[in-house]
């Protein structure tokens, strides 16, 4: 677990109180970054990463409460403490209204001082310690490369466990970026033909006057080009496993010789005359609707029922978002391991991004965005900011009236989205249980106030 110490940064024209604050925070466990005045805490607000930021409100050059709308509009989960030797209401409301976490007046009480920093503190320390339990959970849950804790993916899970033994062909399908072959390693590491080897062909990337030699092989001479014979896939996974990927890409003539040497158990070399047997499971996998190819007169009915033997459907990501946490969780293990950084996970806001984000591109879109945010960020978390400027527009959550009007129903990100609730409501309790039941700790954890939690709470049944 990360030992870095929280960062605040204190703003203030007055060296004594400066030198006093920093004295005072390094003893609570902060290390303490000075700024003169206000104009140069906005110049370096994005270099510093502070968590917690102290504010004076009455300087020369620009005022506390300028430096707090900075502070908020460039990092949202700073915390920021104005203080001030002439109080008044009107300026206190005005720094609640603009986020403040609190307003001090001088000479300093420094017990709510201490209360405020430890509470930030605390509050750190309860995310790195969420953060660290997702990760390590995601580490439990995974099965052949893949990660997931709902129902949908724990069934995909069982199916390929009760299969892989068993079935010689099957195709699996579903949306670009599920993970589709990962599914087609699965089958082939917990069946009996772990120990050959499994030989993929992306069907979409050769071209289509190569599909046979590819597929079949060739004899020397069979072709212009041909200089020597060379067994096709199929022989060099014999005994093995041989995944078709994009099989909706086969053009119909291959089709057809593809589905003789599956039912056959022989394939023929291109320009050859003897036919070779081969003991090859074959897995194709599609992110096409091959039923509506068939109608359309692009696939053969046969072939397709051939393959159909087992269908194994990967849900696109929107259809688990209960299982973004620990995606989440283990793609910032891999990234921070890689690029040697101690970076441990998203914040609250950018988690609530990560849950209500559309993600088109499935979880190889959400590993993708992972690894740019981990390449960008060098604090210990990353914010909403960094994350949705990572994202792509098509990516982003989408405003509640554009969502509705667009699938003319409930949005995704909505209060009352049912696969959005499930994955709130996962959170919610992970979260209180972190937090021991102290639902005042929970709602600081979650970036929200303790009266929405109760909200959240009566709605989700988890009174």
């Amino acid at each position: 677990m990360s030992t870095e110490r929280p960062v605040l940064l204190v703003v203030d024209d007055e060296p004594g109180i400066v030198s006093l604050i920093d004295r005072f925070a390094q003893r609570l466990g902060f290390d303490v970054v000075a700024r003169a005045g206000g104009r140069e805490a906005l110049a370096g607000l994005s270099a510093e990463k502070a968590d917690v930021a102290l504010v004076d409100l009455r300087m020369p050059d620009v005022d506390g409460l300028e430096v707090l709308r900075g502070i908020r509009a460039d990092d949202p989960d700073c915390q920021v403490i104005l203080m001030t030797g002439q109080a008044s209401i009107d300026t206190a409301i005005e720094a609640i209204k603009l986020g403040a976490m609190d307003y001090l007046s001088k000479p300093f009480d420094f017990d709510r001082l201490e209360q405020l920093l430890t509470s930030v503190r605390d509050e750190i320390d309860r995310r790195r310690t969420l953060l660290a339990a997702e990760s390590d959970l995601a580490k439990r849950l995974e099965f052949c490369g893949m990660i997931g804790r709902g129902a949908v993916m724990q069934n995909l899970f069982d199916h390929i466990r009760r299969f892989a033994p068993h079935v010689r062909t099957a195709l699996v399908t579903g949306e670009t970026g599920t993970g589709k072959e990962l599914v087609a390693r699965a089958l082939h590491q917990v069946g009996p033909r772990a120990g050959r080897r499994l030989v993929t062909i992306n069907c979409s990337a050769v071209v289509e006057s190569l599909f046979e030699s590819e597929l079949f092989g060739h004899v020397r001479g069979a072709f212009t080009g041909a200089t020597e014979t060379k067994p096709g896939l199929f022989e060099t996974a014999n005994g093995g496993t041989l995944f078709l990927d994009e099989i909706g890409e086969l053009p119909l003539p291959a089709q057809a010789k593809l589905l003789r040497a599956i039912d056959t158990g022989e394939v023929q070399r291109v320009g050859g005359i003897e036919a070779h047997r081969v003991d090859a499971r074959v897995v194709a996998a599609t992110n096409r609707d091959l039923r509506a190819e068939v109608a359309a007169g692009r696939f053969r009915s046969d072939l397709l029922y051939r393959l159909n033997v087992v269908e194994l459907h990967v849900p696109p990501l929107r259809e688990r978002r209960e299982d973004i946490p620990y995606l989440t969780g283990a793609f910032v293990r891999e990234c921070a391991t890689r690029f040697k950084k101690t970076i441990l996970g998203p914040t609250p806001a950018a988690e609530r991004v990560l849950l209500t984000a559309q993600w088109p591109g499935n979880v190889r879109e959400l590993r993708n965005v992972i690894e740019r945010v981990c390449i960008l960020n060098d604090a210990r978390f990353f914010s909403e900011r960094e994350l949705l400027s990572c994202l792509s527009p098509d990516s982003a959550p989408r405003p509640p009236a554009a969502e509705g009007a667009a699938e003319g129903s409930r949005p995704t990100g909505s209060a009352d989205s049912p696969l959005l609730s499930v994955a709130e409501r996962d959170h919610i309790t992970r979260v209180l249980q972190d937090a021991k039941g102290n639902k005042k700790a929970a709602a600081q954890l979650l970036g929200v106030s303790r009266r929405a939690l109760y909200r959240k709470l009566d709605r989700l049944g988890l009174r």
